[in-house]
């Protein structure tokens, strides 16, 4: 057959969410994959990583079959089962847990591999058809949610389209050059035709810090106290929207007041900005109405990350930037979509008596803290679909130490031998986006995009859908889910949310699901009772967790650097990697290299450390061995260790979530992968 591009989504856990278009070769090969130029987000760009995607779907390193583990837990002996006779053995681990102890004994785990929500949420609906236990998703954005939904109300913001128009965007906490491209075709729109500066605020000098007008370079962790200081220099230079605030705001008296002890002095102590950076960037701020704040998931990735979210997300209503075009704010799109999941996620069996496990605490459960077991039953089987959890969760070593446990039965569906199904007991081969049916939503857009599959599956990899509806007819959930197909679900979630049919969107690609102007930028209101921001959130309403500030302020970081820990760790994304996808394939390990710790050049000289040198990073968790580097671009007593590398690329075979803390961020749970204290010293 001839090649030709067939249009689908990019399914990985970037806010981007890419319209593309796929070359297809042949029944069961691709080529070339490119972004649709006809979608006014993606606008014919895409990431390196999913433009060479060919190398991924058709590494010889896929999973080809089911795979029984016929020696000890993690050492590598496999062989080959019929898929008939896996599924068997995965319904009878889970039928033996419920007879031994009831339902809650078994898990179902999962994350966002694939942002599908066909896919992906299917393994929700066998466990609420079964009454399994539930899992509370906390491993990304649930701390920045929180600070974004303490101020607004609802998780919507500004049209991302809309930095094109814009005179000033700020990214505060995120690197799009290297983890949402496309925020930058829009970025370069605005610089080409307005002239629009760049400012990003990071604690080092990333991708997108490198190629911005300013890069304010503050400590880990104290974005809170910057915000309140450029809040401070707003209302003392006269550059707050007064008559905009009395009518859209509720208690700003009480923040002017608070604010007046939080001046860039007292900020610069806080964050290691000079007071001129800190008053520069505030009149930037403040004069300029069509100022964009793009807002990232970096600064919400410490213990005090809700907060910081919320304080930063003030900045725009201070100014009053939200009555401009090109002005405001966005975090995430999630609050614009109205699909109706309950088909797919088996919402209508949903019992929230049912105990729930904090995703990021899967190390604590599985080695029975009674923390999170409470009085219920331990996990003794588990599906795992979508997720790598001894690789990405917060205390890895105690995740591991939880996956050996021999009266632990582990089935990990997944397209490649990752970490955690090294760990399993049996394996199962995934499909690719490529290879089913599906459908997205953006989460830095507005689309609502089909994927409809494009090859035949690799080898004898199923997709996740099919795989569940086979399991609940072994274990007998019951449900109308389990007897469609995929494309059937979809067509059945878009009529139930008045958006259409399967067939309509498959011939128009996407919807466009940005609401009005008005709407996006709040000028009817804010989405709590009486209408208006607050600067003063009820934080109690959003979850258990106490000690959150009543104004927005500076929050200590929970594991700030000490004494015996001086330096403070940040674990962010590397370019080439997306999460723990794309760790496997060889242009991405040869274009990152190897786990390297990056270090100032004095503090490198202070310990002795040249170029290359094994460093070991530690505290009371664990400790890992990387190389050193030495990079200007970050802050003095700080060290950045980018990627989530698999264990084995590391020296000592110990990953760097062996160091980072799985306890809850206030105030509703999360990681806080970026709140980490560490000594280090050569190896």
């Amino acid at each position: 057959m001839s090649a030709q591009f067939l249009p689908t989504a990019c399914p990985h856990d970037c806010p981007s969410t890419c319209a593309l278009e796929v070359e297809r070769l042949a029944p069961d090969r691709i080529g070339k994959v490119r972004g649709a130029a006809e979608n006014s987000y993606t606008a014919g760009v895409i990431c390196a990583k999913v433009s060479r995607y060919a190398e991924r779907v058709h590494s010889p390193d896929r999973l080809k079959t089911p795979l029984l583990r016929s020696g000890p837990k993690g050492s590598g002996q496999w062989k080959e089962i019929g898929w008939d006779e896996a599924l068997d053995r995965i319904a009878d681990a889970f039928l033996t847990a419920e007879r031994t102890y009831g339902p809650e004994a078994v898990w179902p785990y999962f994350y966002a591999g694939t942002m599908g929500l066909v896919q992906r949420g299917g393994i929700q609906r066998l466990r609420h058809a079964k009454g399994y236990s539930r899992q509370t998703s906390t491993v990304c954005d649930t701390p920045a949610n929180m600070g974004w939904l303490a101020g607004y109300g609802d998780i919507r913001g500004a049209d991302p389209r809309e930095m094109a128009e814009s005179d000033l965007i700020v990214n505060w906490g995120g690197n799009p050059v290297a983890t949402q491209v496309n925020v930058m075709t829009h970025v370069s729109r605005a610089r080409k035709g307005r002239g629009a500066k760049l400012v990003t605020i990071d604690p080092y000098r990333t991708g997108t810090a490198e190629v911005s007008d300013l890069h304010l370079m503050l400590r880990p962790g104290t974005d809170g106290a910057l915000a309140c200081a450029v809040m401070h220099v707003l209302f003392r230079d006269g550059h707050a929207d007064r008559a905009y605030l009395d009518r859209l705001a509720a208690g700003t008296d009480r923040l002017v007041a608070h604010l007046a002890t939080r001046t860039p002095e007292w900020a610069a102590a806080i964050t290691g900005l000079t007071v001129q950076e800190i008053e520069e960037f505030a009149r930037l701020y403040g004069t300029t109405k069509r100022s964009y704040l793009r807002v990232g998931y970096g600064l919400s990735r410490a213990h005090n990350g809700a907060a910081q979210v919320h304080a930063v997300s003030c900045l725009p209503v201070v100014t009053g930037s939200w009555q401009h075009k090109g002005g405001g704010a966005l975090y995430c799109s999630s609050g614009i979509y109205k699909l109706d999941r309950t088909l797919s996620e088996g919402l209508d069996r949903l019992d929230k008596s049912v105990r729930s496990f904090d995703q990021s605490r899967i190390g604590a459960v599985l080695t029975g803290d009674p923390r999170d077991l409470t009085s219920g039953p331990p996990v003794t089987a588990m599906l795992i679909q979508n997720t790598n959890p001894v690789t990405i969760c917060p205390d890895s070593n105690r995740v591991r130490q939880g996956f050996l446990r021999d009266d632990l039965f582990v089935a990990v569906h997944e397209q490649f031998m990752t970490d955690t199904a090294r760990l399993a007991d049996l394996v199962i081969p995934a499909t690719t986006f490529l290879e089913h049916d599906d459908i997205y939503r953006g989460g830095g857009q507005m689309h609502i995009l089909i994927g409809r599959k494009v090859i035949e599956p690799q080898f004898e990899a199923r997709e996740n859908h099919w795989v569940i509806s086979e399991l609940a007819r072994r274990v007998g959930a019951e449900h109308p889910g389990f007897g469609m197909t995929a494309l059937e679900i979809i067509d059945a979630m878009l009529k139930a949310s008045d958006l259409g049919d399967a067939a309509t969107l498959t011939a128009d690609r996407w919807i466009d699901a940005q609401p009005d102007f008005e709407t996006s930028h709040f000028l009817n209101g804010f989405a709590h009772p009486d209408s208006k921001f607050r600067f003063a959130p009820d934080w109690a309403a959003l979850g258990p967790y106490g000690g959150m500030p009543e104004l927005p302020d500076h929050m200590p970081p929970a594991r700030d650097a000490d004494a015996e820990h001086p330096f403070r760790l940040v674990t962010a994304p590397a370019r080439q990697f997306l999460n723990t996808s794309f760790t496997e394939t060889l242009t991405a390990q040869r274009r990152e290299g190897r786990p390297t710790a990056l270090i100032h050049p004095d503090d490198a000289t202070g310990l002795g450390l040249a170029d290359g040198d094994a460093v070991r990073l530690g505290n009371p968790q664990g400790s890992v061995v990387v190389h050193a580097k030495s990079f200007a671009g970050v802050p003095r007593g700080v060290v950045i260790v980018e990627g989530i590398w698999p264990n084995g690329a590391f020296v000592e075979g110990i990953g760097i979530n062996s160091l980072t803390s799985p306890e809850p961020v206030p105030p509703a749970g999360g990681a806080a992968f970026h709140d980490t204290a560490v000594w280090m010293r050569a190896a």
